[in-house]
């Protein structure tokens, strides 16, 4: 018992079942006061559930919570922050046409003679955002923040209601490199001030970065813990996924045909300005850039989501002068955009309606659509991408990202599109599953499929890209035939030609 009472946080013997399912069984995790504990595992192996249980949205079947000592129930998000317990998950809970004040205040105004008091709950707002070093003016409406600064809101209130336990789901998904060395400043001076940070992140080069110990799950169940500097990064992953992964990257030997996409001078605004690229059957090539160099911008124009002001596109020698999206399909150009919830699924929708949508046409006779054709269809995909679901009518939104991802991929082939563009194919999804789908691009560059993908993360580039180009300013900086010794530096100083050469 004496490591509970010296751990801020303990949680002993937890379980919990859904209908069909044992989502934890046994799990048992310890937080120490100024400590960042690092919650590993794939997608589905119980992280969720265990932090909801913090955050008072779940409770266990079995099991104890222990804070400070003393067993805690927890049943509600009220009874969560007066336990001095935070969950901030990957959807913040901003409103963005309030200001960072209002937001920091709601439900609980401080008032002066039946008004809210601007003053004093500016002055308090500036000193918890001071807390963790952030200039932000109390008065900017959230919706005119950076992803990242909104994510700082989210914190300076988590430590206004006096949390003592942080938890922190995915938060550096969305955020650039500066933005998450800003992210991890913030998580430095909470571990200072003595609060326990729980950090879920799928990149295992920021558990390096910041994390103390980890505790890894599988299956809704403890396969172990350690301290982060003691461990290398291959065993985290053969303890998340369960089996040795031989290399991060799947080798695949694969013959390069004819071109099937040309590009020439495309252009829009300042965001993309005189793009060329070529891309042949059976060939990856990656696209890399800093923010905001234009490479989301490039695949959206070739897709047809935005329109070009110039520029000439061919698919297998066929001018292609789509407009809309719509032609960009019937020509075979398809894109996963990197942003599947909002933009590639209608999360409400069953997977088997998310499947069918871009087919309709295919599936219907007159007016009628004919869902036994659909679901047979669909379900010969799943089972070729091996897609984890309860069945055809499971909502898209209760899948995993990697699942998801799977859906929107499913939908695309059973378009047979021939030229497919990945925009961040595997942001947010765990490295078990991000292994799947390089499997899966890497059986599509065999079937003779062009592929562009765009990445952020330079190991990801370099383990999949035959060749690479590298943009900047909305232009294409520089090629690199990728192979044995181009190093990540190669393609990080095209990406920064200017600035370096300043």
């Amino acid at each position: 018992m004496s490591e509970e009472k010296e751990a801020l946080l303990a949680m002993r013997g937890i379980g919990k079942r859904f209908p069909g399912v044992k989502a934890l069984d046994g799990v048992d995790l310890t937080l120490h006061r100024g400590e960042v504990l690092a919650l590993l595992g794939e997608n589905g192996a119980g992280k969720s559930t265990l932090i909801k249980m913090l955050g008072g949205a779940h409770q266990p079947d079995e099991g104890t919570v222990i804070l400070d000592g003393k067993p805690v129930t927890i049943t509600s998000a009220k009874q969560a922050r007066e336990a001095g317990m935070a969950v901030i998950y990957q959807e913040f809970n901003l409103v963005p046409e309030m200001t960072v004040r209002e937001n920091l205040f709601l439900g609980r105004e401080r008032t002066r003679w039946g008004v809210v008091d601007h003053a004093a709950e500016s002055g308090l707002a500036l000193e918890w955002l001071a807390r963790l070093g952030l200039p932000i003016d109390p008065e900017t409406r959230c919706g005119d923040l950076s992803v990242a600064q909104q994510q700082a809101v989210e914190i300076a209130r988590a430590l206004s209601f006096d949390a003592r336990v942080l938890v922190m789901d995915e938060p550096s998904a969305v955020l650039t490199d500066q933005e998450v060395e800003k992210l991890f400043a913030i998580v430095r001076e909470l571990k200072e001030q003595g609060i326990g940070v729980i950090y879920i992140s799928h990149r295992l080069e920021e558990i390096d970065a910041i994390a103390d110990r980890y505790l890894v799950l599988r299956d809704g169940q403890t396969v172990g813990e350690g301290v982060v500097a003691e461990s290398s990064r291959d065993s985290l992953i053969e303890l998340m996924v369960g089996r040795a992964l031989e290399d991060e990257f799947p080798a695949r030997s694969v013959t390069i045909g004819e071109e099937r996409l040309r590009v020439e001078n495309l252009r829009r605004g300042g965001r993309v300005r005189g793009v060329d690229l070529a891309v042949r059957s059976g060939e990856i090539v990656g696209m890399f850039g800093l923010v905001g160099a234009g490479r989301t911008e490039v695949l959206r124009l070739i897709a047809g989501a935005d329109t070009r002001e110039a520029g000439q596109i061919w698919i297998d020698g066929k001018e292609l002068a789509a407009r809309h999206p719509r032609e960009s399909i019937e020509a075979g150009v398809c894109l996963l955009s990197e942003d599947r919830k909002s933009e590639g699924l209608v999360l409400g929708q069953s997977v088997v309606h998310n499947f069918g949508l871009p087919n309709l046409k295919r599936f219907s006779r007159g007016a009628v659509l004919e869902e036994k054709r659909e679901r047979e269809e669909f379900l010969g995909y799943a089972e070729s991408l091996r897609l984890r679901i309860s069945g055809p009518e499971q909502t898209a939104r209760q899948l995993s990202g990697g699942n998801q991802q799977k859906v929107v991929l499913a939908k695309w082939l059973a378009r047979h599109a021939d030229v497919i563009l990945f925009d961040e194919p595997t942001r947010g999804i765990d490295v078990g599953a991000k292994f799947e789908i390089y499997q899966l691009m890497n059986k599509l560059a065999a079937d003779g499929k062009a592929i562009v993908m765009v990445s952020s993360e330079l190991p990801e580039i370099l383990g999949m890209s035959d060749r690479i180009l590298v943009m900047r300013e909305g232009r294409i900086s520089g090629e690199v035939e990728n192979g044995e010794g181009v190093t990540q530096e190669d393609v990080l100083a095209l990406a920064m030609q200017e600035e370096a050469a300043a």
